[in-house]
């Protein structure tokens, strides 16, 4: 199944606490973080939500 690399390049602040909880739910706990995850229908929506603050790369590597 392909990864998904998604880097958190701007800060939450300014913008709704819906959005603020969307990063933690992707697994971000510090500005410029990197996490990886399994490309899902699910997980698509949520970077579209918060996708003015993270930029998305496709990856091969594991966790």
């Amino acid at each position: 199944m392909p990864k998904l690399r998604i880097t958190w390049i701007k800060s939450g602040i300014g913008y709704n606490e819906s959005q603020k909880r969307t990063l933690t739910t992707l697994g971000f706990h510090r500005l410029n973080q990197s996490v990886v995850h399994d490309d899902s229908m699910s997980l698509r929506g949520m970077i579209n939500k918060v996708r003015h603050l993270v930029k998305v790369e496709e990856t091969s590597e594991a966790k």
